[in-house]
């Protein structure tokens, strides 16, 4: 589990990841995703469709313990985080996108976390001590409203300091999950050393099986490859960080450890298994970018 200054820490650092990601967004920006909310719109399908039900599955298809359940089922309901927003970047996605992807399902989260919660905790069977309260979920999403507001505020009147505020918030995404894995995993090491299988495959999988639907999903729906990699991504790369922090705050002692097993093990390895996945989407990107100059080329030697 993690210590009451970590668990302040950790808080700290959400605050700040979320005054980044406002100081990413203008009011503009939301008022052109209204405009043509498709791709956005897709995003939110994948995210709080696929997700949350694929949380579900692994647990009972595995047949996780409770703590384990409703780990793996938080998790799955999380909104996106903002590391895909850099892995969007080195993949050559669409950034724009990503970016409005994590914003918007950060915003219905309020509503849709609490819901998909309760509901899928419900249907797993998981009650009484192991169920999460949806007002703790609400208190903590409603609390990390304000910094994204405050973030949107500084910059819309000061750019500079906003731009500054919006990498400091995106590399603090990378630092926090890294100072989770520094933080718990040597405390935890015999634990790590006697976890089953399942568990490891239920927090692998989460994030590759849902890269995978997301983005086979945003193809059936007619978005084109750029878009379909960004929302596959956005998709599979949920808000870590936000599943440990409410984690610290509903649970306590060994019931804590049990739970925040599955949220930190899918923290450690979604970077590893993003990575590999953004190294994949960027080689065809830049693939496809050689094929349209190629096609441009041979139509220019035509005329």
């Amino acid at each position: 589990m993690l210590s009451e200054a970590e668990t302040k820490l950790l808080g700290i650092m959400m605050m700040v990841i979320m005054l980044g990601m406002g100081a990413s967004l203008t009011f503009r920006d939301f008022l052109i995703a209204f405009k043509k909310p498709k791709g956005v719109l897709v995003g939110l399908l994948c995210q709080y469709g696929i997700m949350p039900f694929l949380g579900y599955l692994l647990a009972v298809l595995l047949g996780m313990p409770p703590a384990l359940a409703v780990g793996v089922i938080l998790m799955g309901c999380m909104p996106g985080g903002t590391t895909s927003n850099i892995f969007t970047y080195f993949s050559k996605g669409a950034l724009a996108l990503s970016i409005m992807m994590t914003s918007v399902s950060t915003l219905v989260a309020v509503v849709a976390v609490p819901s998909l919660i309760a509901f899928y905790s419900k249907l797993a069977g998981v009650s009484g001590e192991f169920a999460i309260p949806a007002a703790n979920v609400a208190q903590v999403l409603v609390v990390l409203l304000v910094p994204t507001v405050i973030g949107m505020i500084l910059r819309k009147t000061n750019p500079n300091i906003g731009a500054t505020i919006e990498l400091v918030g995106s590399m603090l995404g990378v630092f926090v999950i890294l100072f989770l894995i520094g933080s718990w995993v040597p405390r935890n090491y015999q634990l790590l050393m006697t976890t089953p299988w399942p568990v490891f495959f239920a927090a692998i999988g989460l994030g590759l099986f849902g890269m995978l639907l997301g983005y086979w999903l945003a193809r059936l729906l007619k978005q084109d490859n750029n878009r379909s990699r960004t929302i596959s991504l956005e998709t599979g790369i949920q808000n870590g960080p936000l599943a440990v922090l409410i984690v610290t705050i509903t649970f306590k002692g060994e019931l804590q450890q049990q739970v925040l097993l599955i949220p930190v093990l899918y923290s450690l390895f979604i970077v590893l298994t993003s990575s590999v996945i953004t190294l994949w989407f960027r080689k065809n990107a830049t693939r496809e970018a050689l094929a349209r100059d190629s096609a441009k080329v041979g139509a220019a030697v035509s005329a």
